[in-house]
C-alpha cells in the first residue's frame, strides 16, 4: 500500500530585517520577524516501494502569478536536495515520488524553495515515520538554507543568528498584507554581495525586537536589493505616490508589500495596485501550518 501527503509549503514575509556583518565563518548574522503567509507552493510526497528509484516533478501550478522557466537542474531544487539530506541523514534510501506545483515566484524574498525544503522534511518525517524531533529537523535544515529551519513549523517567530535560533511568538499579528510581484528576480547571493559593498552597520536585534511590539517596521537590505534591480526602486516609489501608504522589501526582495488592517481593505488594494500600475498584486493573511492531507492507495 503507498501513503501519499499533499503538503501545502507556505511563503514567509520578513516583517523586520536587520543583517550584520559577516562573522568568521564568512555568514551574515539576522535578526528577523517572520511571518508565514496563505501564498502556497503545493506538494504531493508518495511513499514508494523498498526497492525503488525516487522521481521528481517540479512544475508551475495553473494559477502561479508568474511562470518563468524552470530553468535550474532538478537535483539543485531545494526540495530534491533536502529529500537527499534526510537520506543521508538517516543512512537509508526513502524512496519518494514528489511532485511539487509551484506558485511562489522565483528569486522573490518570500522563502518559496526553503519552504517547499521543509514540507519534503515534514513529509518524508511521517511517511517513513522518522521520529526527528525539532533539533533533528533544524540541524538538517540548517544545510540548506537559512530559512528552512523557521519554515518547518512556520507562524510568527523572531529568527536569529544564521537562522538557527527560532523563539516563536504566542499569537500570530493581526493584520493584512498586499504582496506585490514585479516581474524581477533578485539572487540572494548577489544581494548580499552588493550588501557588503555598500557598507554593513552593526545588527540591530533590538530594532527588530521594538517591531514585534509595534515598532518600525524595516529592511536592512532594501538598497542592496535596489542596487541589484534598479527597477524596483522605482516600483516602489510609483506604489508609495500611488496608493499613499507605505512600502517594504521582503527578504532579499523582489517582492514588496504593504500592509493594511481589514481583508476588505486589502482586497481593494489589490485590485486597485493591479489595475492602476498593472502589477500583479495578491492579498495575504497571516497563518498556521496545515495539517497535511493523506491518502492512501493499494
Amino acid at each position: 500500500m503507498r501513503t501519499r501527503l499533499l503538503e501545502s509549503a507556505p511563503a514567509k514575509l520578513n516583517l523586520s530585517l536587520s543583517v550584520g556583518p559577516t562573522d568568521d565563518s564568512g555568514l551574515h548574522p539576522i535578526s528577523s520577524w517572520m511571518v508565514t503567509v496563505d501564498f502556497y507552493d503545493d506538494l504531493e510526497v508518495t511513499r514508494l516501494e523498498d526497492d525503488a528509484i525516487s522521481r521528481y516533478a517540479i512544475l508551475w501550478h495553473a494559477d502561479a502569478p508568474h511562470k518563468t522557466d524552470i530553468d535550474w537542474p532538478v537535483q539543485s531544487d531545494l526540495a530534491v536536495r533536502m529529500h537527499q539530506a534526510i537520506e543521508r541523514y538517516s543512512s537509508r534510501q526513502l524512496p519518494i515520488q514528489l511532485k511539487l506545483e509551484k506558485r511562489i515566484p522565483v528569486g522573490a524574498g518570500l522563502g518559496g524553495g526553503s519552504s517547499d525544503a521543509a514540507a519534503v522534511l515534514r513529509a518524508c518525517n511521517q511517511l517513513f515515520d522518522l521520529q526527528l524531533d525539532t533539533d533533528a529537523m533544524r540541524h538538517i535544515a540548517g544545510a540548506i538554507g537559512s530559512d528552512v529551519a523557521f519554515l518547518i513549523d512556520g507562524g510568527s517567530a523572531l529568527v536569529e543568528g544564521t537562522g538557527n535560533i527560532i523563539t516563536p511568538q504566542s499569537t500570530l499579528p493581526d493584520f493584512y498584507a498586499v504582496l506585490i510581484l514585479p516581474e524581477l528576480r533578485c539572487n540572494t547571493g548577489e544581494v548580499y554581495r552588493s550588501f557588503d559593498e555598500l557598507g554593513t552597520s552593526a545588527l540591530r536585534s533590538d530594532a527588530v525586537r521594538a517591531a514585534i511590539q509595534g515598532g518600525p517596521r524595516f529592511n536592512d537590505l532594501t538598497q542592496a536589493a535596489f542596487h541589484i534591480q534598479s527597477e524596483l526602486r522605482d516600483h516602489m516609489h510609483t506604489l508609495e505616490a500611488a496608493m499613499g501608504r507605505d512600502v517594504l522589501v521582503s527578504g532579499s526582495g523582489s517582492t514588496l508589500f504593504m500592509t493594511c488592517d481589514t481583508s476588505m481593505e486589502a482586497d481593494a488594494l489589490q485590485a486597485a495596485i493591479e489595475e492602476q500600475l498593472d502589477l500583479k498584486a495578491i492579498a495575504v493573511q497571516p497563518t498556521l501550518l496545515d495539517q497535511p492531507t493523506v491518502e492512501s492507495s493499494s
